[in-house]
């Protein structure tokens, strides 16, 4: 009777519970008004919060964080440390292969080029050549080699990872590394790598290598900020070669999907100065993961091919939203043509804009995704933005060949771009992601003809396909496009 009495202490204890819970849910709403990036998503974020903040509370800290805070006081204390580092590679070791922009005659590449480097913590570098990769098979056989040439260090970072055929060889490939007396550190995101079995880590590490995954020890509390992921992928052996593009570490990627096959994705290999700013990157979140500053060799080892490129790291630790500012100005800047290639297709209205805007310019944008998808929400994406994008003179293509994963654009004849990033809001603002950007006319054309045979295996789309559609599926298409800035 004293428990289930009006006044009793069971009762005291639930109406303080929740008047606390109420209160914090008002706290975080604030909170997500102050640091929210988008409009949409304060508003959302914040009315679920005061309402129903027993359910949206969880939720907010788990997924509704903007900002990585520890990263971005981590980042704090790492460039103080390797502050040495980074003048050196700005001043001495990356001075001679350093592209003085102010020097460049076209006035127009020159603000173009100018918007990419300033967007990016490193410079542009020439001395450099740059190979695609195309699909899984090409990818594996010139990465696995490039690690069994390896003689001081192996540098390896993956988004997932999986204890398959593929991820074993790559574990093997590795210990052999060690065998060798090569410095193996291997990197993976604890969200994308969930599936990872300790043993596959266990038996790196007692081989003598370095693991860590990317939220390294970061308290209980930065382990269900699940939002922030680590979507790089990065390759670096001995600081002369790098691997970086769309593809993980699975079977998958050779084919072998019981559903998303054939699997069709881009790589590049790169070698010459701009390795460096990779291996910076992996660096930094090496430091992330661990606490520590590797000790390892800034060589610089330059290619006759001469090509400018530019390594561009981005995240939500950065003052700028820089992915979404990369994409914003590729498309800006288009006078002939604009491809991009994308598995998820969730521009924002700034990215919106610039592609209606390019096309009313006359400019030929194109949209290449794919028609059979590992998520079914995109299932409906190409058709949740066709009718605005096709009034302005946006084709949207639909690859029919498989599933396609890779993340490429093409700007006129004058750059492209490979790397990690999609083009939707999480690559845009949540994730860590890097890009390998080319200005060079021979690397331009190999990525136009890799491309062409891409839409060759395409359809082309319209509006009046989503009218002949059923109305369940113009429901769920409409539904998509209201849940487009959490995707």
């Amino acid at each position: 009777m004293y428990l289930m009495g009006d006044g009793s202490l069971l009762g005291w204890i639930w109406g303080i519970g929740v008047l606390l819970t109420y209160t914090y849910g008002v706290y975080c709403a604030l909170d997500a008004i102050m640091e929210t990036r988008t409009a949409q998503g304060a508003i959302a974020w914040a009315l679920a919060l005061v309402t129903i903040p027993f359910v949206a509370l969880p939720l907010y800290w788990v997924f509704g964080r903007a900002k990585f805070d520890d990263y971005i006081k981590t980042l704090r204390k790492l460039n103080d440390e390797m502050d040495t580092h980074l003048q050196t590679l700005r001043t001495g070791v990356l001075k001679a292969w350093i592209i003085d922009l102010q020097e460049e005659d076209d006035l127009r590449t020159r603000g173009e080029l100018q918007c990419f480097r300033r967007l990016s913590t490193l410079h542009f570098t020439h001395g450099n050549e740059v190979k695609l990769l195309i699909d899984g098979a090409e990818t594996f056989k010139a990465l696995f080699d490039g690690i069994d040439e390896a003689e001081r260090f192996v540098l390896v970072q993956f988004y997932i990872i999986r204890d398959d055929d593929v991820g074993r060889q790559l574990k093997s490939r590795l210990i052999e590394a060690i065998g060798r007396g090569v410095h193996v550190y291997l990197l993976y995101d604890e969200v994308g790598s969930h599936g990872l079995s300790r043993q596959y880590l266990r038996e790196l590490r007692e081989a003598g290598g370095h693991v860590s995954g990317s939220l390294g020890h970061r308290g209980w509390l930065g382990r269900f900020r699940l939002n922030f992921r680590n979507h790089r992928k990065v390759v670096v052996v001995d600081g002369k070669k790098a691997f970086l593009g769309g593809l993980n570490v699975g079977v998958e990627y050779l084919g072998e999907h019981p559903r998303l096959s054939p699997w069709r994705d881009t790589h590049v290999v790169i070698e010459g100065p701009s390795v460096l700013g990779l291996q910076y990157s992996f660096v930094r979140d090496w430091f992330f993961g661990q606490k520590e500053v590797l000790d390892i060799s800034w060589d610089v080892q330059s290619k006759k091919a001469d090509q400018y490129v530019l390594i561009l790291a981005s995240g939500p630790a950065d003052p700028l939203e820089t992915c979404a500012l990369l994409f914003t100005h590729a498309i800006e800047s288009a006078e002939e043509r604009v491809w991009i290639a994308s598995p998820y297709f969730v521009p924002d209205g700034r990215v919106m804009g610039a592609l209606q805007l390019a096309a009313l310019r006359g400019v030929d944008v194109r949209i290449l995704m794919p028609r059979l998808t590992d998520n079914v929400l995109f299932k409906f994406v190409p058709y949740a933005f066709l009718p605005e994008v096709e009034q302005a003179g946006v084709k949207i293509h639909l690859y029919e060949e498989g599933f396609m994963h890779q993340k490429v654009f093409l700007v006129d004849n004058d750059y492209a771009a490979v790397g990690t990033a999609n083009f939707d809001n999480r690559s845009f603002l949540l994730n860590f992601e890097i890009t390998c950007l080319v200005n060079d006319a021979v690397f331009c054309a190999n990525v136009e003809k890799m491309l062409l045979h891409d839409f060759a295996a395409s359809t082309q789309i319209g509006e009046d396909e989503l009218r002949d559609r059923s109305f369940l599926f113009r429901l769920a298409t409409q539904t998509t496009r209201l849940l487009a800035p959490v995707l």
